[in-house]
């Protein structure tokens, strides 16, 4: 069942949600023609928040780990999916040549990347995984705790195509995310195709840009079915030269953040919406939850402590922030066992397979979930999350979820948009 959501019987969600309902014909046609003009990426997943009033998509990732988080009963769709987008790519693939994070210790993310690989077998491709670690010199059987089992092997490259000793692919599809870089041996690979393009990688691209994506998108959408864009589109800003460690940029940061919580706090006035205002300050780039804080009033970027200053200077692969995206904070009124909740919603080419609850009891409605301390929870979806079912209630699980596909769905798009209008040529050189 849906866990409990303290607004599941009144308010204005239910209103949202139901406008989905009674538009679903008008909504999957316009998905369908987007489709036509915007190639999707292969996988994505995005984060959802659900306030009650506005549900939007929070984060967006090109190179989603967590597909062991996915419930089993669900495979099937993960597959048809997965097959689509393989048909769409190289039609006539037999083999594809998987490479991911340098993740070798992180059980989790292993888990991920096996059943990963089960789902890309079950379309009929041959799937080996080649590893950018200097170290795997020979081919290396990593034993995961749920009793599976990965072999890593060392990238072989020959001209423009890369591959493995004795294997050729097709495609090679990247689950790293670059944040450190494209290495050398991914450049110029220019008769093989590389999922997701290169400059999808964070060393390239910018939370900013695909924030601006989906302002274009969700309005169009809302457009389109009648309904105010903010109820599923964050506000943002962005600040471009900022060093915490040395106190630099305070001031375009503060000045962006008390811009931003105006605009927020009209438009909660204009739908009677008693919450405190906050934004979330976080590194254009990057991911694992590192380089986030939460605001309620601009003078709290002034002058940050040794502790809050180190928080936000470094994100994943050690690299230094400069540039901050300052993105509205959508509060979550979702919990699970006690524990506040958001869903993260999964998506193989323009299908949504499934998602789970990032559930954490330590942290309040209005913080950052992605943090130590979190756990996951498979969504209990009874129904897959593009059959909405108009027989019953706007709040009831194919119905909700069937919101959360939409939402999620336009974030997807609006990566296909970014990914077209960031691709220089001279990043795949």
């Amino acid at each position: 069942m849906v866990p409990h959501l303290t607004t599941a019987l009144t308010g204005p969600l239910l209103e949202l949600e139901k406008q989905f309902l009674d538009n679903a014909s008008d909504i999957e046609k316009w998905f369908r023609t987007q489709w036509q003009d915007h190639m999707p990426p292969f996988y994505g997943s995005t984060d959802l928040r659900n306030s009650g009033f506005k549900l939007a998509p929070v984060d967006l990732n090109l190179f989603p780990g967590g597909f062991n988080n996915l419930n089993d009963a669900f495979m099937p769709l993960c597959v048809q999916a997965a097959q689509a987008a393989i048909e769409r790519i190289c039609p006539d693939a037999g083999k594809l040549l998987l490479i991911p994070e340098n993740h070798t210790r992180n059980q989790f993310y292993l888990q991920n990347v096996a059943k990963l690989v089960s789902i890309l077998r079950l379309t009929g491709l041959e799937v080996r995984i080649g590893s950018l670690l200097p170290d795997v010199a020979a081919p290396t059987v990593l034993e995961l705790a749920n009793g599976a089992s990965l072999t890593l092997e060392p990238l072989r490259r020959s001209g423009n195509r890369l591959g493995l000793d004795g294997f050729d692919p097709c495609a090679v599809l990247l689950n790293n995310d670059l944040s450190g870089g494209v290495p050398q041996i991914l450049k110029g690979l220019d008769s093989q195709r590389l999922i997701p393009p290169l400059h999808a990688g964070w060393h390239a691209r910018r939370k900013s840009k695909h924030a601006a994506a989906y302002d274009r998108v969700a309005c169009e959408f809302a457009a389109a079915i009648g309904i105010d864009p903010w109820r599923i589109n964050p506000e943002f800003g962005v600040c471009g030269q900022v060093n915490f460690q040395e106190r630099t940029g305070e001031e375009c940061l503060a000045a962006q953040v008390d811009t931003l919580l105006t605009r927020i706090r009209a438009k909660y006035k204009e739908y009677g919406v008693s919450d405190t205002p906050f934004v979330v300050v976080k590194a254009d780039a990057g991911t694992y939850g590192m380089g986030v804080m939460t605001v309620k009033d601009a003078s709290e970027v002034i002058g940050l402590n040794r502790r809050q200053r180190n928080k936000m200077a470094v994100i994943k692969e050690g690299l230094q922030v400069q540039e901050v995206i300052i993105q509205e904070g959508v509060h979550t009124f979702e919990t699970v066992e006690d524990g506040v909740a958001e869903p993260v919603v999964y998506m193989m080419d323009h299908y949504v397979v499934g998602g789970f609850y990032r559930v954490h009891t330590e942290r309040g409605r209005d913080e950052n979930l992605n943090a130590p301390g979190m756990h996951f929870k498979p969504l209990a979806f009874d129904a897959c999350c593009t059959l909405p079912d108009s027989a019953q209630g706007p709040d009831a699980p194919p119905n909700r979820f069937y919101a959360y596909g939409v939402v999620a769905r336009l974030a997807l798009l609006a990566a296909s948009v970014e990914i077209e209008e960031t691709a220089p040529a001279e990043v795949e050189a």
